[in-house]
């Protein structure tokens, strides 16, 4: 995981958006602002995604090919909504 301030500069969501130089976020940062990750490879270890789905109460979970290929039609509109969230 790479967490780095936002540059705010308009254009292509799906560049960086780094600062130059980068401003990266420390994990302590990540934690004091309630922010939670994990690194768990998806294939294969739908149990523990599974624990700790339980553990945290988390009820939703989505997993998608975010790929022309893959949404078609919808691939910008879906792109430009995941940025948004």
């Amino acid at each position: 995981m790479r967490a780095y301030y936002y540059d705010n500069i308009p254009g292509d969501q799906r560049l960086p958006h780094d600062y130059i130089p980068s401003q990266p976020v420390s994990t302590e940062k990540l934690s004091a602002l309630g922010v939670k990750f994990w690194s768990i490879p998806v294939e294969g270890n739908e149990a523990e995604i599974d624990r700790i789905a339980a553990q945290e109460g988390y009820k939703n979970r989505d997993t998608i090919n975010v790929s022309k290929e893959g949404l078609g039609d919808l691939y910008e509109t879906k792109i430009k909504g995941f940025f948004e969230e």
